[in-house]
């Protein structure tokens, strides 16, 4: 049986980290990334989820300077993304030191960017994320340029993914619009309608605001990952705290050393 991970997120905006509520509502919680990035990776996270959420937004390039600092102090992978349009803009964040590079906007936009990052960097770099909220029709559709306060996109969600995994995407990461930052559990419904459609790994986001919901997240869907970021940033509990827990619950997830 794989371990599960525990994937804490940051945002980062202006270069520092930030939280919202839904995508809206972004609130300072702390200036230095790094300094958050060295203090998950000490406390056992598997992996960290490295988000600058105004890169698209501004039609720039992510923070790569702030990546480059990150690899140099923690030894954990690091997934980037926001501000990722081309092989170009993946090759730097290889460089810069991530360990995975995650599209959205621009893969929505160009479904060929997927499939040729998969043939030149392999499929275990590239991961393809995902906005989605319940639409009226009661179908869960993609958004793209900023989530909520972006553009729903019509698309349904569960045809974009088994597209996206036929085209070489080696990882999802879906995020609820409707549960992001409002610390009531993670969309249970969606991340089962998720992991009963594709065989690639399934990160959760979006949501999480209690030990409960690690626990319900992994013992209710097959997803491989859960990524949570408030609850960690606010100190509610620590990533070894969620370990500790998950582990006496009969989850298998990586001990902390």
């Amino acid at each position: 049986m794989n371990e599960k991970k525990i994937i804490p997120g940051i945002d980062i905006k202006n270069g520092k980290v930030v939280k919202s509520v839904k995508f809206l509502d972004t609130k300072e919680v702390g200036d230095d990334p790094v300094a958050f990035a060295k203090k998950y990776c000490d406390d056992g996270a598997d992996e960290l989820a490295v988000l600058d959420i105004m890169a698209s937004i501004e039609g720039r390039q992510t923070r790569f300077d702030i990546i480059r600092q990150m690899r140099e102090i923690i030894n954990i992978p690091i997934s980037v993304s926001g501000g990722i349009r081309n092989l170009t803009d993946i090759e730097n964040a290889l460089n810069a030191g991530a360990s995975k590079v995650a599209v959205s906007t621009a893969a929505v936009k160009d479904k060929n960017l997927i499939k040729e990052a998969a043939v030149k960097f392999g499929s275990e770099k590239i991961i393809l994320t995902i906005d989605t909220r319940k639409s009226n029709s009661g179908k869960y559709t993609v958004y793209i340029n900023g989530g909520i306060g972006g553009e729903d996109t019509g698309i349904e969600l569960i045809d974009w993914i088994k597209e996206a995994e036929r085209l070489g995407a080696g990882e999802l990461l879906p995020t609820s619009l409707d549960t992001d930052g409002v610390k009531g559990g993670y969309d249970i419904e969606l991340y089962n309608l998720i992991c009963n459609s594709v065989k690639i790994p399934v990160t959760a986001s979006g949501g999480c605001g209690k030990l409960e919901d690690f626990l319900e997240i992994f013992q209710k869907t097959n997803v491989s990952a859960a990524l949570a970021a408030s609850v960690f940033h606010y100190g509610q509990f620590t990533v070894k705290q969620v370990k500790e827990y998950l582990s006496e619950k009969g989850i298998n997830v990586r001990p902390v050393m």
